[in-house]
């Protein structure tokens, strides 16, 4: 239902809020958000207070709970990545449950995003097939796209793949939003962070961290704690003079110092990052909280779809909306 503050939406599988914050940029207002996890649900209600948030199970919900929410503008959502190596049956797939909820809630507009394999691999055809054949029965047209968080303004390589589903008529009129580049360098967006417990040697890292960030990687609840990702991007980061084993506490101290000399055998002699840096990477305001531990507050932040590139998809949303 639109409404004289914008247009209202429903989302699923919020997370950390980084779909929803792109979203009120663009002038959606949640009248639900919900996700599994108890922390992500407490992250959203430190932050917006006033927003409807449920912790609920996607597979739960459709069929069911759906049914407070049946006049919205836009149903969105930041789907859980598949498994690598596994493939979820229909009944247990959320691209499939986001789907049936799609059918029985009858937004005026979709807006999902996954992995980018999901758009472009043909290992995901038969999905894509399903997608557009039973959103096609229920009156919805369909656009698939790989869209890059660095051509929005994020420090970050970042592809997602991005469904988008209205009318027709509205989608005649639908434009995928257009590359804003300008995205700073990790070196940029962090130095002041780096030099503010008094590390003589923020200036020195700046220069060296002089590229946009590797995909931020949040891991999965089945493994272990906090890490910038795999081998390949703890090298890229160890490039940008970031020890990516594991996340920081705090920002260095005045006594740390800095030893490039040791990397790639040694990163001990790079700076780690924060939580919070980490989220600056990611396109989070300054002031947005996260709850819970570390490794619980860092997953939330990994897992995150990146705000600005979330509202500018909102933002093309809005004008076919009309």
């Amino acid at each position: 239902m639109t409404t004289g503050r914008g247009y209202t939406s429903l989302e699923i599988c919020a997370g950390a809020g980084g779909l929803a914050l792109g979203l009120e940029g663009a002038d959606f207002h949640p009248v639900m958000l919900f996700d599994e996890d108890a922390n992500a649900c407490a992250t959203l209600r430190e932050n917006r207070p006033k927003w409807n948030v449920r912790q609920l199970d996607l597979f739960e919900f459709v069929g069911h709970e759906h049914r407070q929410v049946l006049d919205v503008d836009l149903l969105a959502g930041g789907l859980p990545r598949p498994r690598a190596g596994r493939r979820e049956s229909e009944q247990r797939d959320p691209l499939h449950a986001a789907v049936w909820l799609a059918t029985e809630v009858r937004p005026r507009a979709i807006f999902l995003e996954n992995t980018p394999g999901l758009v472009t691999d043909d290992a995901h055809a038969d999905v894509r097939e399903f997608v557009e054949a039973e959103l096609g029965a229920n009156g919805y047209a369909c656009a698939w796209r790989v869209l890059d968080a660095q051509d929005y303004g994020v420090p970050q390589r970042r592809p997602h793949g991005v469904l988008v589903a209205m009318s027709p008529e509205r989608m005649a009129r639908f434009e995928w939003p257009a590359s804003t580049g300008g995205a700073a360098t990790v070196g940029d967006v962090l130095w002041r962070s780096m030099a503010s417990r008094g590390w003589a040697g923020a200036l020195e890292w700046r220069a060296r961290a002089n590229e946009i960030a590797p995909t931020i990687v949040g891991g999965s609840k089945d493994r272990g704690g906090a890490d910038l990702g795999p081998t390949g991007s703890k090298k890229t980061w160890a490039r940008l003079g970031v020890n990516g084993g594991s996340i920081a506490d705090d920002v260095p101290g005045p006594d740390f110092r800095m030893s490039p000399e040791l990397v790639p055998k040694d990163r001990s002699g790079l700076p780690k990052l924060t939580v919070e840096q980490v989220a600056l990477l990611q396109g989070f305001p300054p002031d947005w909280k996260f709850a819970g531990r570390k490794t619980a507050r860092y997953r939330q932040v990994g897992h995150a779809m990146p705000p600005p590139l979330a509202e500018a998809v909102g933002r093309s949303v809005a004008g076919a909306l009309g």
